[in-house]
Order: C-alpha cells, then structure tokens, then sequence
C-alpha cells in the first residue's frame, strides 16, 4: 500500500486499494485478548473471539483465533518500544470495522457533493 501524506486527499484508487485490503482480510469483529502461558508469556492479541478476562493459557485457546498480537513477552518475538501494547491491539481491533465503514461514508459524501455540483446547488434535503 502507498503511503499518503495527510495534507493530500485519497484518489479513488487509493480508496478502491482500502477497500480491497479490508474485504482481504479476517472477517471481524476482532477483539483484544490478553493471553498467557508457558509459550508466550504476557501474549497481548487480536483475536475473531472476545476474551473471557482471565489470561486464557494454551491449549485453553485456538491459535488459529488470533489475527495479529501486539507482545509477546517471553520470548521477546513481540514489542513496541513505546509500550502501548494494549492501545495497539485496541486500534487493530477497532479498525477491523471502522475502515471499511469511512469508506463507505467518504463514497456516501463524495456522491452526495457530486449531486450538489450536478444539480448546481446543494442536494436535495441539504441547505
């Protein structure tokens, strides 16, 4: 994916390539799950399944559950200098379901600003 500097608006291609990325990935809701065992110690995760609180241990979960993880601590395979491990994985998880709806409802404007400039004056139930 293109990088796009903040100052500049998304194309349409850029939009279509979002689009794309999210219908590619693991379907969601995605969840964080705080996760932990003798493996993967201190396991901070995206999961397709909420948590029940309680730092589920392996074989008591599904790897196949986990879409990313944002630490895991012993062994360091995991890490965020910044230690927001816990903001990290809520982001991801959010985002499963955010992006494709502000796709949806940049096209939602975008149609509705090329109705106004249509029509010549703002759309119909807009003023």
């Amino acid at each position: 994916m293109t990088i796009v500097p903040a100052d500049r608006l998304l194309a349409d291609d850029e939009l279509a390539e979002i689009e794309e990325l999210c219908v590619a990935a693991t379907p969601g809701p995605w969840f964080v799950r705080l996760l932990d065992d003798d493996h993967a110690m201190s396991l901070v995760a995206v999961s397709v399944v909420p948590g029940d609180g309680r730092g589920a241990r392996w074989p008591d979960f599904d790897h196949r559950e986990i879409v990313a993880a944002t630490l895991v601590q012993q062994p360091r395979y995991v890490d965020a200098g910044d230690e927001r491990w816990d903001e990290n994985a809520a982001f991801i998880a959010m985002a499963r379901d955010a992006v494709p709806r502000l796709v949806a409802e940049v096209r939602r404007l975008r149609a509705q600003l090329a109705g106004q400039d249509a029509a010549g004056g703002p759309a119909a139930g807009t003023a």
